[in-house]
């Protein structure tokens, strides 16, 4: 029992390369070591960790179809209903955006240097075509979410919905056109097989519905005068005497 828990472990650990097993402890122990001393604290790690999970996951974890196969093909309509996929994580892909904002709390412009960790270790785990689509979609999105995040005066509850606004897409965009070109590559499938209209919606709308969540929460925290909303720093409770 202790024995295939511990191999199931070293597996995850390696992605199924234990002769891997020193250089990728070394490599993990270095990055979060530098992140550590960059500034980078618990939102930095789960950030680091999460963008190569999540690149693993749309390799392995296979597409909820979200309309049963029987839905009739609407006249004009190239595209089946039943094409209409929507991956588990593609919430908690959504809550990344937010994430990297937390990040910049704890690192400020250093969380670049966070991401750019995060999809070097994503090219290690996941498959290597959709570790380059999900990195690409990654680098480019973040960069457009820190842009806004940083550049703007709105409030932070409003910051968070309007980067994660303009990163979803961009994110979506890029990361669909490869998965559908990977998909031709190694399927032998037609384009279009994955990045279409409905497909691209639906996964917007599961990444916002995290952000949205979470500035809600911020929003309160800011009304209640427990967050200050520009500077992002908790306000002792004066009030609670």
């Amino acid at each position: 029992m202790i024995a295939d828990i511990f191999s199931g472990f070293l597996d995850i650990l390696t992605n199924y390369r234990p002769q891997y097993l020193l250089p990728v402890c070394l490599g993990l122990t270095a990055t979060f070591v530098l992140i550590y001393k960059l500034g980078g604290r618990s939102w930095a790690f789960l950030y680091v960790i999460l963008i190569p999970f999540l690149n693993w996951s749309f390799g392995v974890v296979p597409n909820l179809q979200i309309v049963p196969e029987w839905a009739v093909i609407p006249a004009g309509q190239d595209t089946s209903p039943s094409d209409i996929l929507l991956h588990p994580l593609a919430v908690v892909t959504g809550l990344v955006f937010v994430i990297r904002d937390f990040v910049q709390r704890e690192m400020k412009h250093l969380v670049l240097v966070v991401m750019v960790m995060a999809i070097g270790w994503s090219i290690y785990y996941a498959w290597i075509v959709i570790a380059i689509a999900s990195g690409l979609a990654f680098a480019i999105s973040e960069f457009f979410d820190w842009l806004i995040f940083t550049f703007t005066k709105y409030r932070l509850s409003t910051r968070i919905v309007l980067s994660s606004a303009v990163a979803a897409p961009i994110d979506t965009t890029v990361f669909l056109y490869g998965a559908d070109l990977a998909k031709q590559m190694k399927y032998g499938l037609e384009a279009g097989n994955t990045f279409h209209l409905a497909n691209w919606t639906v996964f917007i709308i599961a990444k916002m519905i995290g952000a949205v969540i979470v500035s809600r929460i911020i929003r309160n925290r800011e009304d209640a005068g427990k967050i200050n909303p520009h500077e992002f720093e908790d306000i002792p409770d004066v009030k609670a005497s």
